[in-house]
């Protein structure tokens, strides 16, 4: 009865999903609900530490971001589509892969799946602030460039 990954994309989407970063999630008791299943919430925590890994993969910390450019990234809009639930104990996997790079921010689209099966997908905007001000500024050039040859 599992989704699979939508057969309707385009070759440079399913090039795309194949160079996307992915990060290895287990699901442990403390993830799921009083049904044994994933709490919802708890998917944008896989999705969160995926994107922090794909950027440590760039060769950025976020406390190194923080501190040496003053820049943090927030998260500013979430869509999420839930397909099928996860479960207790489950091997997950995270991809991350940048949808569009702007001047002071990005979307980036997520999946989670359970080897074939697509659990739950969405894209998440993120918007570079100062992090003294939370004002928008431009994500440092550096930043962008390793984010787009990632793509």
């Amino acid at each position: 009865m599992g989704n699979k990954v939508p057969a309707s994309l385009s070759e440079a989407e399913l090039a795309a999903m194949a160079t996307a970063f992915v990060w290895p999630v287990r699901v442990y008791y403390e993830d799921t609900d009083a049904g044994g299943v994933v709490f919802y919430a708890n998917y944008l925590a896989f999705m969160e530490r995926a994107r922090t890994e794909w950027l440590r993969q760039l060769g950025f910390e976020n406390q190194q971001l923080r501190e040496q450019e003053s820049v943090i990234f927030i998260v500013r809009r979430v869509t999420l589509d839930y397909v099928q639930p996860a479960r207790l104990d489950d091997a997950l996997t995270v991809s991350v892969r940048v949808l569009q790079l702007k001047r002071a921010s990005l979307i980036v689209a997520q999946q989670i799946t359970r080897g074939e099966q697509l659990v739950c997908q969405g894209e998440i905007q993120l918007a570079c602030v100062d992090a003294s001000d939370f004002r928008p500024i431009a994500i440092p050039q550096h930043v962008r460039d390793r984010m787009n040859n990632g793509r």
